[in-house]
């Protein structure tokens, strides 16, 4: 089932996610909408504060990022092919490398797109669907879906990563995409 994704101004994007038990209700079902969200919404990663669930749950599909790349382009990335993977629980054990800038949008700020600095490599500890414990390190643009996801899950959004001039030329447009002034080509909730 194809599920709202709420907008900029909702609180629970600002909400820390809690850590889940593998009997939380109807897990399953909830990971199979949001892939389906996420597809649906032409997104490459989907964290469950976006479809209302103060939860640490988060997917992301960074593969098919490297299927649209250019040759070219591919050679940019030579350690990421990308992944396609469900993260639950996730925590950050450690950032390296250096920060580098990348042109991120969210599905929750429709229609707003601004270069964000981010560490080029993330270990990062969680389980999976089947509630399997993983210990991972990520690099490049895998690495910066992650980390834009994870902030979702600490209640954190890509603008607040970019200068506070910038942030205050964007007002207008926030301000409109939380009083529903926004068009886009999948449902949105908005705070009331």
């Amino acid at each position: 089932m194809i599920l709202p994704i709420v907008a900029y101004g909702h609180p629970v994007l600002r909400t820390v996610a809690k850590d889940i038990t593998p009997e939380f209700p109807a897990l399953d079902q909830l990971i199979l909408d949001m892939w389906e969200t996420m597809y649906y919404s032409n997104g490459v990663g989907l964290a469950a504060p976006q479809v209302n669930r103060d939860i640490r749950l988060f997917v992301v599909d960074s593969a098919q990022i490297f299927d649209n790349l250019e040759p070219d382009e591919k050679k940019e990335y030579p350690d990421d092919e990308g992944i396609k993977s469900v993260f639950i629980n996730a925590h950050i054990k450690e950032l390296t490398g250096e920060d580098w800038p990348y042109n991120e949008g969210c599905l929750s700020i429709p229609k707003i797109r601004e270069d964000v600095l981010r560490p080029e490599e993330v270990t990062i500890e969680y389980f999976d669907e089947n509630f399997q414990p993983q210990s991972r390190t990520f690099n490049g643009i895998t690495a910066r879906v992650i980390l834009h996801e994870y902030d979702h899950l600490e209640g954190k959004l890509f603008i607040d990563h970019i200068k506070p001039l910038k942030r205050k030329l964007l007002k207008g447009k926030l301000d409109d995409i939380s009083k529903g002034k926004v068009r886009v080509d999948y449902r949105m909730m908005f705070a009331k």
